[in-house]
């Protein structure tokens, strides 16, 4: 498979990578080129009202949702990170996606943050998958704070920052027809 070009779509939270990852997503699966496959975990977020509660895990290749993370609370369990408790069973099943998901046209990894680069521990299949180049194109989502690790482990990667959630539609839309995917 030729490819292996790693994108990290980046910014700060709430800023629209997700966004920008999904809408990519969109427009490659209605596009009129032939099929192509697209796999990994999207986390979109949960609100209650204006306010983000929570994070689901989407198989990007199956379509099922998982429930993945909710604010962290003196009782809550799972893997704590300052704000968000993790769903061990959850983090386990992404994994298992992500294990599987190369080869593939279009990789999604959504998203590596403190866990994965700090503690060993979250999405580490995604980080292998990534790894591999076992892809064409493959979009990984990492908070501007945290670039720096992703830079270090993939020196050659393309970085897309997102500023806000408008402007990663839009972003997406452009980056789409400069690749070839």
């Amino acid at each position: 498979m030729r490819g292996g070009h790693l994108v990290i779509i980046s910014g700060v939270v709430g800023s629209g990578k997700t966004t920008f990852c999904k809408h990519a997503i969109d427009i490659i699966r209605n596009s009129t080129k032939p099929s192509r496959s697209v796999k990994g975990i999207l986390a979109p977020a949960i609100f209650d009202g204006a306010t983000k509660v929570g994070i689901e895990a989407l198989d990007l290749a199956s379509g099922e949702r998982r429930h993945l993370a909710q604010r962290r609370t003196e009782s809550s369990a799972g893997i704590q990170t300052q704000q968000w408790s993790l769903d061990r069973d959850t983090v386990d099943w992404c994994n298992q996606i992500l294990r599987a998901a190369v080869p593939c046209d279009l990789l999604v990894v959504d998203e590596l943050g403190p866990l994965e680069f700090e503690r060993d521990e979250g999405f580490q299949e995604g980080m292998i998958a990534l790894d591999s180049k076992q892809y064409l194109v493959a979009l990984v989502v990492v908070r501007r704070k945290l670039l720096h690790f992703a830079e270090a482990r993939w020196p050659n990667a393309e970085v897309h920052t997102i500023r806000d959630r408008d402007h990663a539609r839009a972003s997406a839309e452009k980056w789409i027809k400069k690749i070839d995917i």
